[in-house]
């Protein structure tokens, strides 16, 4: 079943991605993400980016933009190293929220006019820092495409030359992630099937919307670029978002109480309530060791918590002031007390 969804979802993210200037390995971040684990999500992309940058080569080799590659590629590489390098140390989901709030900054660029748009022709200096980004980032997510489309779009290629040069920017960095991917341990048989079906499902794509790319005009394959990269940030995020939740436990819940009611935030080993009531202030509390109190509060507290069987303190933040809460736990009883 997983293997089904991955070829119908590849099919359709790659005949979009040709269309639209590239994306597809950031819109199947997800999907992948469903039957692989993390670490092997980079490498099943990268297998199928591979196969589909070759197949493009093929129909749109004289397309080619030589100068951007030749600046491009070189610095590609070692940024890749690193990607791959750090993809053992760290989870791709910070980088993958980091990515989707980037790519949906892109949203304004929809509805800008057409007779706004921006040609500008980068130095050499510029393109080797692209190259070296590009490279990291698509080490350690396994997919770039659309992170850099807004450079190719404002660079003054011809929709063509887009989907050429990026294909062969891309094809030797996937063949070194994949030979870094090896090195590194982190190929599995899972991760090669799912690389295979997302390669054959970019092959039919490519295949057949190369008659449907003449007939569409620049301004529209730029709206469409602009389109895939804000919607591949939305997936990613939420995607990313889910993700880290889980990862961290963090929690969400609200509850009525009389005269208002609180809300009750968990995450990262901590958690946080904050008290709505009418006609007052939000206060906010969370739990502190004994050991935190200023010293004279501690010695305050002393006396009344002699011989307790727990002791609970609770910090309380209002507009105006800083007070603790000592809820101390004696013979079946419960007090608490305002220092």
């Amino acid at each position: 079943m997983f293997l089904a969804l991955l070829f119908l979802t590849s099919a359709i993210a790659f005949a979009i991605s040709t269309v639209s200037g590239g994306g597809a390995g950031l819109l199947l971040l997800p999907v992948l993400g469903l039957g692989l684990a993390a670490a092997q999500v980079p490498v099943a992309l990268t297998v199928g980016s591979t196969i589909s940058s070759l197949a493009r080569l093929g129909l749109f080799l004289r397309g080619i933009e030589w100068r951007v590659v030749r600046w491009f590629v070189p610095f590609s590489l070692p940024g890749a190293l690193l990607g791959v390098w750090l993809l053992q140390h760290m989870s791709p989901l910070y980088l993958e929220a980091v990515l989707g709030l980037f790519l949906l900054g892109n949203l304004p660029l929809l509805f800008k006019p057409a007779n706004e748009a921006e040609v500008k022709l980068a130095g050499s200096a510029t393109l080797m820092k692209l190259g070296f980004v590009a490279g990291f980032v698509s080490g350690l997510t396994g997919a770039v495409g659309l992170l850099f489309n807004r450079f190719y779009l404002r660079y003054g290629l011809s929709k063509e030359q887009i989907v050429a040069t990026r294909a062969a920017n891309e094809i030797l960095v996937h063949l070194t992630k994949l030979g870094l991917y090896a090195a590194f341990g982190l190929f599995t048989t899972d991760a090669l099937g799912a690389g295979m079906v997302v390669g054959m499902a970019s092959v039919a794509a490519v295949y057949g919307v190369r008659w449907v790319l003449p007939y569409l005009s620049e301004m529209g394959f730029r709206r469409l670029g602009y389109a895939a990269m804000v919607t591949a940030g939305a997936v990613m995020s939420v995607n990313a978002g889910r993700g880290l939740a889980t990862q961290h436990q963090i929690d969400m819940t609200s509850y009525r109480v009389h005269r208002g009611f609180d809300l009750a935030l968990s995450g990262f080993g901590r958690s946080v309530s904050i008290e709505f009531r009418h006609n007052e202030l939000p206060e906010i509390e969370y739990l502190v060791d004994f050991e935190q109190l200023p010293a004279e509060l501690r010695a305050k507290a002393a006396p009344l918590i002699e011989g307790a069987e727990r002791v609970v303190v609770e910090a309380v933040v209002s507009w105006r002031r800083l007070a603790y809460e000592i809820h101390v736990h004696r013979d079946g009883l419960v007090v608490k007390y305002d220092i």
